[in-house]
């Protein structure tokens, strides 16, 4: 059984946490792997992954090996020792940036000053997506690269590589990329990455019990704050339009009847330094239930941002090969439910893993 060979677009800290996270296991393979939804997806481990290339803008990561550049600034995973950490031959090459670097983040990222144009960069990529054998490509870009994201979305039908889109740029959810994934005989798993156990996926839950059990939401918020990159990037508020819309559309598919607009706000909201990568939830669901009498819940979340990023990514990334393995093509309509915020088609979630695990058993394909 061959490895899969995976590239990934943006390293930072969210690639860096799965990288480290798989040679957590390696360096102790007494331990149980906790923070996967499947120990094996068809034949798959989390052992049979290999990064093969790495695509960046920051001039401290470019020419880099994958395992040294996971640790560079503004980086902020360490959960792993840099001096212990298994060496990998797969490097980090030069990205157009095009809108991927946000104004409030040039200055930690400091992206290179390319001397080479878009064309000359694209040409130099699918040679090494195709000199490396890559499978699967994962976009970890920052939230308001649209421009960027639609770039290695035609990266990957050119070079027929399945993509997985952590981003809340609509791809998988788009009817006419969708259609062009599935003509390019290639799976797409999209849009908008679902954490484990975080704020979206705890807020959409609680949302969608109450309404199982007959209360009438009237209004709900949920405010997220953090200190990485990923949320200094996100007080530029023109980059914040579509990851809105996804996380409001995740809560908003799991009620009987749609909140005005006006009731109900699901955002990031601030940037606090000292928080790195811990990020804190605070959510409030506000409602009627028998005799219109009120009521109200709050919840406070503290997550560590990229432990609970990583066990949905290498979810995804095994079931694509399973889809590159069967010849399925197009958006994965059950695992990108189960996985993101804004997929192709909202179910609830105990539906989603149904039709996930029905794909993982070879009785569905997509749906």
């Amino acid at each position: 059984m061959s490895k899969i060979r995976c590239a990934v677009v943006g390293i930072g800290n969210c690639f860096a946490g799965l990288v480290q996270g798989i040679e957590y296991y390696r360096q102790h393979p007494e331990q149980e792997v906790i923070g996967v939804m499947h120990a094996k997806i068809g034949p798959y481990s989390i052992h049979d992954i290999e990064f093969v290339a790495g695509f960046d803008v920051g001039e401290n990561k470019i020419g880099k090996t994958i395992n040294q550049a996971i640790y560079e600034y503004p980086n902020l995973v360490n959960w792993i020792p840099k001096d212990t950490m298994q060496k990998t031959t797969g490097k980090v090459y030069e990205t157009p940036a095009l809108d991927g670097v946000g104004i409030w983040v040039e200055n930690k990222i400091k992206p290179i000053k390319s001397k080479k144009t878009n064309e000359q960069l694209t040409n130099e990529i699918k040679k090494i997506l195709k000199e490396n054998n890559v499978e699967i490509i994962i976009s970890y870009l920052p939230v308001g690269s649209e421009k960027a994201t639609k770039f290695w979305a035609q990266i990957c039908l050119d070079a027929k590589v399945a993509f997985v889109n952590c981003m809340p740029s609509f791809i998988a959810s788009e009817p006419e990329w969708a259609k062009k994934f599935e003509k390019a005989g290639i799976p797409i798993i999209g849009d908008d990455i679902k954490s484990m156990v975080g704020a979206t996926i705890v807020h959409r839950s609680l949302a969608r019990l109450c309404d199982m059990r007959g209360t009438k939401i009237e209004k709900t918020y949920q405010i997220n704050v953090g200190g990485n990159a990923d949320f200094l990037n996100m007080k530029e508020q023109s980059r914040l339009q579509s990851k809105k819309i996804s996380k409001t559309e995740s809560v908003q598919s799991q009620l009987r009847q749609r909140l005005p607009d006006d009731q109900i706000y699901v955002g990031p909201s601030d940037f606090i330094p000292f928080l790195g990568n811990t990020k804190l939830m605070f959510m409030r669901i506000e409602g009627r239930m028998w005799a219109n009498v009120p009521f109200n819940m709050e919840v406070r979340l503290e997550v560590d941002d990229k432990a609970n990023s990583a066990g949905i990514v290498i979810d995804a990334i095994r079931y694509c090969r399973l889809a590159l393995d069967r010849k399925i093509s197009g958006p994965l309509i059950g695992p990108s439910a189960w996985l993101m915020k804004h997929p192709p088609k909202q179910f609830s979630d105990d539906e989603a893993k149904r039709l996930t695990d029905e794909f993982i058993s070879g009785s569905i394909a997509r749906q």
